[in-house]
């Protein structure tokens, strides 16, 4: 258990041994997310959305998280939701279709942890995929840059 915290405040992603996660679902109806190792379960968290879950993200402040495929691209281990892992919102299609509807797609969609105030909340996020600290701890340990996500309605 201290090796995780450790892990997740020095931000440091070498303590995981385990095989490589090559890719992450995430089912938003159901509230779950895959760590995968080509078809292989890892790991499974249950999580929390936004406020407004249901639909793609389509422009800042709706509350959505995107649907589609991204990458995690960004970490940071001084989150003040704990820890975070960036997901690639909004890609070029994102935006195209929020310039079309006159509207800003948006950003900083994360993977990241649970402020105390938060716990117990449904849905709380402004599109981010909320588990709890200990959750993140293991989750950004063992998750790289490049790391594909696929998020499914």
């Amino acid at each position: 258990m201290m090796v995780g915290a450790a892990l997740g405040v020095s931000g440091c992603a070498t303590g995981y041994r385990g095989p490589e996660v090559t890719r992450i679902q995430v089912f938003k109806g159901h509230r779950h997310m895959q760590l995968l190792h080509h078809n292989k379960l890892l790991k499974a968290y249950d999580f929390e959305l936004g406020f407004a879950p249901t639909g793609h993200k389509v422009q800042e402040g709706d509350g959505r998280t995107p649907e589609g495929a991204y990458i995690i691209d960004r970490r940071n281990p001084y989150s003040r939701f704990h820890l975070s892992l960036g997901i690639s919102y909004p890609n070029a299609a994102d935006i195209a279709y929020a310039r079309s509807k006159g509207v800003h797609p948006g950003g900083d969609i994360f993977i990241h942890g649970t402020p105390s105030r938060h716990i117990g909340i449904p849905d709380w996020t402004w599109g981010c995929i909320a588990v709890t600290n200990d959750q993140m701890d293991e989750i950004y340990a063992m998750v790289k840059n490049g790391t594909q996500i696929n998020i499914y309605a």
